[in-house]
């Protein structure tokens, strides 16, 4: 008897693993966290399609807003550890709100796993085309000299809590004025009302591309593809003043790494292909991938550093 009970589990632990093979075997949900027709969700959609295509199963794809990202991210968590729900990560709900939040739904670290870093876009230290300052020397100058004024698309907004950052990097006082949208903020930037804004780039593009506005640095590890004669922080003499608008595939923690791999595999090879990184081009973001483990090493140092700056701000959670 227990002969052939250990043959029988013998016989089926190769359909087992043939079953964990065919992943995946059914169509993929990708959840994008914030409303239609946004940045998210353009590269929501995009990654989606690079899943469909490499994978050979339908991805749908489902927008559920609200509260800054934190619902959708919920959606995630709450789903199947199978790989099969997936979401579109950003700062907000990532990195951003586990410090604005004080009763947020999930712990990133713990909950969601990282599949995949798509693609980067940095913030960018921008200035109206008017303005005498012509590089951040300048301004860290100035801003010892006299108050100045910083701008933002509202509290806790990634413009916000970059143009914190470079702040505090820098050792400066400058006063926050936050606003309601970037297109506000850049109204009043234009007509000299505020001296300077750190927003990401495809925000502002526009205005840079028509020489409105006048990019003094990135806010990139290295400089920035689009941007390729404007220096980083660090070159123009800021040190470790990164923020970028990021953009990258999580699933549930639990998940099986050799789903998480398939998952990770396909975005990669995609990423190879000019017809994604032309796209990726147009949305204003630089194509990344790499692997789960450098990703979440990432998330983790992004995670403890948007920590400190919120609390040198000041911001208490809500």
């Amino acid at each position: 008897m227990r002969r052939r009970t250990l043959l029988g589990a013998a016989a089926a632990w190769p359909l087992a693993a043939r079953a964990q093979e065919r992943f995946p075997s059914r169509p993929l949900r990708f959840i994008v966290p914030f409303a239609a027709g946004g940045s998210t969700d353009a590269l929501s959609r995009l990654a989606a399609q690079m899943l469909n295509e490499k994978l050979g199963q339908p991805v749908v794809v489902e927008n559920i807003a609200g509260a800054g990202g934190t619902i959708g991210a919920q959606k995630v968590v709450e789903a199947p550890a199978d790989g099969y729900t997936l979401m579109g990560g950003t700062p907000g709900p990532i990195t951003i709100n586990p410090h604005l939040m004080a009763r947020l739904p999930y712990d990133v670290l713990r909950d969601l796993a990282p599949v995949v870093f798509l693609g980067d876009s940095p913030g960018v230290l921008v200035v109206p085309k008017g303005s005498p300052l012509q590089d951040v020397r300048q301004v860290v100058a100035q801003a010892k000299a006299r108050p100045m004024t910083f701008a933002s698309a509202g509290v806790g907004s990634f413009a916000h809590l970059a143009g914190e950052l470079f702040r505090w990097r820098a050792g400066l006082e400058m006063t926050h004025v936050p606003y309601r949208g970037t297109a506000p903020a850049v109204t009043d930037l234009l007509a000299n009302r505020v001296d300077l804004m750190m927003e990401n780039y495809p925000s502002v593009q526009p205005w840079i591309a028509s020489g409105d506005l006048r990019v003094l640095a990135v806010g990139l590890g290295k400089r920035f593809s689009l941007l390729p004669q404007v220096p980083t922080m660090a070159e123009a003499g800021v040190a470790e003043c990164e923020a970028s608008s990021w953009f990258g595939v999580f699933a549930r923690s639990g998940t099986p790494a050799a789903v998480i791999a398939a998952l990770n595999q396909a975005v990669n090879d995609s990423l190879r292909t000019p017809a994604v990184t032309a796209k990726l081009t147009e949305l204003g973001v630089e194509a990344t991938g790499g692997t789960p483990e450098a990703f979440r090493a990432l998330v983790e140092k992004r995670l403890a550093e948007m920590g400190q700056v919120v609390r040198a701000a000041g911001i208490q959670p809500q």
